[in-house]
């Protein structure tokens, strides 16, 4: 019992330690639909930050065709729609329609929230 009861609270804690790192990281949540073409266009961006800026950035992407209560939620009026959040939750910019990953990372750094750039492969190391 006593093991179980440590096993729960390690659990418990490590989920916690995720949850509290997940907030601490600035977001991106683009709010748009699988079937839209700007929204078709989006997802290579999405990708592309998602993958070049893990564990700096959260990138979120909501479907509001299949998430209708996220439209209300977030006071959506067209799709695809960006909100930029800083690493304290707090919403610091929308942008509505179509954006590149360049603009994305220029609109956060304007905003003061300094991504640092990834880190390039060293020449001539193996890629895995």
């Amino acid at each position: 019992m006593r093991y179980l009861s440590l096993s729960i609270l390690c659990l418990f804690l490590g989920v916690s330690a995720q949850a509290e790192n997940a907030q601490s990281l600035p977001r991106l949540v683009d709010l748009g639909a699988k079937k839209c073409i700007p929204c078709k266009q989006m997802v290579p961006v999405l990708a592309a930050l998602t993958t070049e800026y893990a564990g700096r950035l959260e990138v979120v992407f909501i479907d509001v065709w299949e998430n209708r209560a996220a439209s209300k939620e977030y006071g959506i009026r067209l799709i695809p729609t960006q909100i930029f959040y800083d690493a304290a939750g707090k919403e610091l910019f929308r942008h509505e329609g179509y954006w590149s990953k360049e603009a994305i990372l220029a609109k956060f750094a304007e905003l003061g929230v300094r991504l640092d750039k990834p880190a390039k492969p060293a020449e001539g190391s193996a890629q895995t």
